[in-house]
């Protein structure tokens, strides 16, 4: 069986993904990137380097070879791409295709009534409907914007992104995160209990002191990182005993530094700026709750996906593709309506108070990515999917990847 994937690049989050198709069909799978990356999310550390990545053609330098592989693979995949016709040809074939999109009306539903932008989507999407042509479906509200326009009926499924998934099993676990064994024996055995946690990442987590709580991003508008110092003044007038860490840098460091100031509040929250990824992961592994505040306008946020795999009892913005996706309310982490800084206040205040619960939480946090959420999972599905396909038959899963996407209308 032969697959190629084909986006505008390879990126950190996509790699995984992509080892684990390698892993099962080696020079059968094929990863296309369509164009360079930009220079922001190289100096973001999103860069890859696509030498070490066997599997990657670069459609801008071999172009008549990668045309080969779209037309003739057994299985397209195919997520953003600047130039959509590169495509054209083989979703219209009758051969099989799946597309992966974040939201297409992120900035207001509204404009679905638009009739130049209906011809488009006709042309990119719709026209489809009754071709095998599914879609994949990165973020929870992603399937009610392709329902809007009536693209994919009955063929669209919910997915996201993989980062890498951390499996913490004793000297593995070490390995595996780019520790020693000896390290690991330093770091304290429960995460407030005194309880080992084989297995678990909450084992790497400190015993006793402040309760540390973690946001990581760019600092700007729409991840609104002001919530954070407004929670931190709340926390001290309420007594808690905590520390927050706060890693980014964007267009409002200045303005977070100077409220931190007035606050009072630099014992009490530090700001670390940008950090590269395998750094963020540390912080995550050490922090008992991750605050996640992104609005509508973050598609997926795969911040979420590290952090619950680090153990980290998640407190996550509703708006948020990956939010209602991952999260399971009071199960795995905790959801609040975006824009109610209240009831993502009191969810705080309740992990913070409820230090069973909080660390419950965090462990079916890990769970879920271990289990279910992570690119081995997501491969093992897409491969049986096309199975299922070839056999003419339905089913499937009905939770995780590859299972049927809701409509789930935004706020």
């Amino acid at each position: 069986m032969k697959v190629t994937f084909i986006s505008n690049y390879i990126n950190h989050h996509q790699i995984p993904f992509c080892e684990a198709f390698y892993e099962r069909l080696g020079p059968d799978f094929t990863f296309i990137q369509t164009e360079p990356m930009e220079e922001e999310r190289i100096r973001m550390g999103w860069a890859v380097d696509v030498k070490t990545c066997p599997y990657v053609r670069l459609f801008y330098e071999e172009e008549e070879a990668c045309r080969r592989l779209i037309e003739e693979c057994d299985l397209l995949l195919a997520g953003w791409m600047e130039d959509a016709s590169l495509i054209t040809g083989r979703l219209g074939s009758g051969r099989p295709a799946i597309r992966i999109s974040e939201r297409i009306y992120r900035e207001g539903q509204w404009k679905a009534v638009s009739p130049r932008g209906l011809l488009a989507k006709w042309k990119e999407h719709i026209r489809y409907r009754k071709k095998p042509v599914y879609l994949l479906c990165a973020g929870a509200y992603v399937a009610s914007d392709f329902a809007l326009i009536g693209a994919y009926p009955g063929k669209r499924f919910r997915f996201g992104y993989f980062p890498q998934t951390r499996i913490y099993t004793g000297e593995e676990a070490d390995k595996d995160s780019g520790r020693g064994a000896e390290a690991a024996g330093n770091r304290g055995s429960g995460a407030g209990t005194g309880a080992a946690f084989s297995g678990s990442p909450l084992a790497l987590k400190a015993q006793e002191g402040p309760v540390r709580l973690l946001w990581a991003g760019r600092l700007m508008p729409l991840k609104h990182p002001e919530y954070v110092i407004r929670l931190a003044a709340d926390l001290r007038r309420r007594g808690y005993d905590f520390h927050i860490s706060l890693i980014g840098n964007g267009e409002m460091e200045e303005e977070l530094r100077r409220r931190i100031g007035q606050e009072g509040l630099e014992d009490a929250v530090d700001m670390y700026g940008f950090q590269p990824p395998g750094k963020v992961r540390e912080y995550m592994e050490k922090s008992h709750i991750y605050l996640f505040t992104s609005n509508h306008l973050e598609g997926w946020g795969a911040v979420v996906n590290e952090a619950m795999n680090s153990g980290c009892a998640v407190v996550g913005s509703a708006q948020a593709g990956a939010v209602p996706t991952l999260i399971r309310h009071r199960e795995n982490g905790m959801i609040y309506h975006h824009g109610r800084y209240e009831e993502f206040r009191d969810a705080v205040c309740y992990l913070m108070d409820h230090g069973e619960e909080r660390r419950r939480m965090g462990q079916q946090a890990y769970e879920t990515i271990r289990g279910e959420w992570n690119a081995q999972n997501a491969v093992k599905r897409c491969l049986d999917f096309y199975q299922r396909w070839e056999r003419g038959e339905s089913g499937g899963p009905q939770e995780g990847p590859f299972s049927p996407a809701p409509v789930i209308w935004p706020e």
